[in-house]
């Protein structure tokens, strides 16, 4: 089976005539909005899959007709204009950084979803009888729904906005991070939270250390064991909340400390996220006493998770730490290495974090 074919949908492009609504704009003037297509409309949002618009249409008029209809704040692009439908959808999923292997569209006619097709391969086509069958799609069904699900729209919506305020912005790229006031925080997952951090497993991989995807079963487990840490990340600034952006997977022993999984979201590369958290967590492992070990396999799509670790300090050097952890390298997995020492909190955002440190000096005072 392709990878297309058992991909979870994220953004779904809809045209307008005939297919959203119900006649056509420039020849009937008047269009209505099924009661099906509605429920569609709300239930696919809240299953956190964006909406977007792609229609053979003036802007003005049919933009205005979706916010007459009460459906213009579901869509979070609109391309809306007289262009190709593929030029359309690509610059959609541009946008959005989205895989065309996570994108689908949807047209009443068929040469329209010929043309997608045929210069998008890899985004689904559905004619729009199917319109009122997505949602008893398995495609179209994500395997996890959390609280960040229901939000996503949102959020992406905010983040045109930050966009747009960062684009007019006249003075250095860290005085508009200072400007926004983002406040990262840091928590050990409860068993509430765990969904979140299965998601992001899923969802992310450009920023996803080893590409490895974590099943409820798995985290679970890591949860009740004393010697991992399971950890979410939240990022906030004054536009709203960014949601869960980073899951650390973390094994703790006394003298090395070993980084598993580390996943952040592409939406948060901007502002630095995956440095800081690693210089966060060299600090905390500093405190402790021990070295950091992280796993890392390169894929065609983490290259800039692997230039985070490097410019952390992490490298390939020997050290007696390597041989404390069980099994070796294996499946195109390499462990970097860190030397700690404690490092400055950045000046461009608030952290709220737990003290990860805290049992092993209990033991080493209790030792002494």
């Amino acid at each position: 089976m392709s990878e297309k074919a058992t991909t979870t949908v994220k953004c779904l492009v809809w045209d307008l005539d005939n297919t959203l609504w119900q006649g056509t704009l420039l020849e009937d003037g008047e269009v209505r909005l099924a009661d099906e297509i509605r429920e569609v409309i709300a239930e696919l949002d809240a299953r956190g899959i964006l909406q977007t618009v792609s229609s053979k249409n003036d802007f003005e008029p049919a933009w205005d007709r979706l916010v007459q209809l009460g459906v213009a704040e579901y869509f979070v692009l609109a391309e809306i204009g007289w262009g190709p439908k593929s030029g359309a959808v690509r610059s959609i999923a541009e946008q959005l950084n989205f895989a065309h292997r996570t994108v689908a569209f949807i047209d009443d006619q068929p040469t329209e979803r010929a043309e997608v097709e045929f210069h998008l391969p890899e985004v689904r086509c559905y004619p729009a009888e199917l319109a009122a069958e997505l949602t008893a799609l398995p495609e179209f069904t994500p395997a996890t729904r959390t609280v960040d699900s229901g939000k996503r729209r949102q959020m992406y919506q905010a983040n045109f906005r930050r966009d747009a305020e960062r684009a007019e912005f006249t003075g250095p790229d860290e005085a508009f991070l200072r400007s926004l006031d983002l406040e990262l925080r840091i928590m050990r997952a409860t068993e509430a939270e765990l969904s979140r951090v299965e998601e992001l497993t899923q969802r992310t991989s450009q920023m996803n250390a080893t590409g490895v995807h974590y099943s409820d079963e798995e985290l679970r487990a890591l949860l009740t064991s004393e010697d991992h840490e399971v950890l979410v990340a939240t990022l906030t600034d004054r536009f709203g909340t960014h949601g869960a952006i980073g899951v650390l997977l973390l094994e703790k022993r006394p003298t090395t400390w070993h980084l598993k999984l580390l996943a952040t979201s592409c939406r948060v590369v901007s502002f630095g996220v995956g440095a800081v958290i690693l210089n966060w967590l060299a600090s905390e492992a500093a405190d402790a006493g021990a070295h950091l070990l992280a796993d890392f396999r390169r894929t065609d799509r983490n290259r800039m998770m692997e230039i985070a670790y490097r410019f952390a300090g992490f490298d390939d050097q020997d050290c007696d730490c390597r041989t404390l952890l069980p099994g070796s390298e294996t499946d195109g997995v390499e462990r970097l290495h860190l030397v700690t020492e404690r490092r400055d909190p950045p000046d461009t955002m608030r952290l709220i974090t737990p003290d990860l440190g805290a049992r092993v000096r209990e033991e080493q005072s209790s030792r002494g």
